[in-house]
C-alpha cells in the first residue's frame, strides 16, 4: 500500500539512539552504529522520532510499504528515569566518577555492542542483524560480574540480554522464533551461577529443540565473584 513512512539518511545519522528511544513501536534499531528502520510494518508513521533527531537525518516519505501492524510491533517499555541528551538514562555524580576512572589495562575497554536494542523483550524477531549472526544470549548481571565481558564474549556477536527472574513470561517462544526465522550460526549462553539463571539456559535449550535446527551452542557460567566456572 502507498503510505507515509519514515526515511533515515545514514550519512547524517550519528548513531546517538535518540530516535530508537523515542519510537514506541520498536521500529527503529541501531545497527553498526547507524539508525535503521527494522521493518515497515512496525512503523506507525506518526513520527515521534523526527523531533528528537539532532542532525535532521529522519524525514517522511510516501512510498509502497506494508501496512502498520500494531499486533506484532514490539512496544517499548517506558523508563521512569528522564533520559539525558545523549539518550542514556539519568545518572548521578557517583556514576560519573566511577565511569571516568581508568579501566584495568589488560582489558579491551572498547564497546562491542553492534546493535540496539539488546534487551530480549525489545528485540524484533526478524531484525536484520540476526541474519548470519553468532548469537550471545546473556544474563544481564554477567556483564557486571565479569570484567572483560565485552572483549571476551560480545566481540563479533549479536548480544541480547535479560533476567528470567525479573522479566515476565518465558523466553523460549521468542528464542524459538528468532532461531527459526534467521540463519543463526551459533548460540552462546552466558549465565550466572545463581539458580534463577537456569531459566535462561533452559529457555535456550527448549528453543533449539523446538526450532528443528542443529546449531552449535555452549553455556558459560560466571560466579558471583567474577570467575568462569565452566
Amino acid at each position: 500500500m502507498l503510505r507515509k513512512i519514515i526515511k533515515i539518511d545514514e550519512e547524517k545519522c550519528v548513531g546517538c539512539g535518540l530516535c530508537a528511544n523515542a519510537c514506541h513501536e520498536g521500529a527503529i534499531g541501531i545497527v553498526n552504529k547507524k539508525a535503521k528502520l527494522l521493518r515497515d510494518d512496525y512503523c506507525d508513521g506518526l513520527g515521534n522520532c523526527l523531533p528528537v533527531c539532532p542532525t535532521g537525518a529522519i524525514t517522511f516519505e510516501e512510498r509502497e510499504a506494508e501496512a502498520y501492524n500494531k499486533e506484532i510491533a514490539p512496544k517499548r517499555v517506558e523508563s521512569k528515569e528522564k533520559p539525558l541528551a545523549c539518550g542514556c538514562p539519568g545518572t548521578n555524580a557517583k556514576t560519573i566518577e566511577r565511569a571516568s576512572a581508568p579501566a584495568p589495562q589488560s582489558f579491551d575497554i572498547s564497546s562491542q555492542l553492534g546493535q540496539w536494542p539488546c534487551q530480549i523483550k525489545l528485540v524484533p524477531i526478524n531484525a536484520p542483524y540476526f541474519e548470519n549472526a553468532n548469537l550471545l544470549i546473556s544474563a544481564d548481571c554477567a556483564a557486571y560480574a565479569y570484567g572483560n565481558f565485552h572483549g571476551q564474549f560480545m566481540k563479533n556477536k549479536v548480544t541480547i540480554i535479560g533476567c528470567p527472574k525479573l522479566d515476565e513470561g518465558d523466553y523460549s517462544e521468542k528464542f524459538t522464533e528468532i532461531i527459526k526465522n534467521n540463519n543463526i550460526k551459533s548460540v552462546t549462553v552466558v549465565r550466572m551461577e545463581v539458580p534463577c539463571c537456569g531459566g535462561l539456559e533452559n529457555a535456550v535449550i527448549n528453543a533449539l529443540k523446538n526450532s528443528g535446527k542443529m546449531i552449535p551452542w555452549q553455556v558459560v557460567t560466571i560466579s558471583t565473584d567474577g570467575r568462569i566456572l565452566d
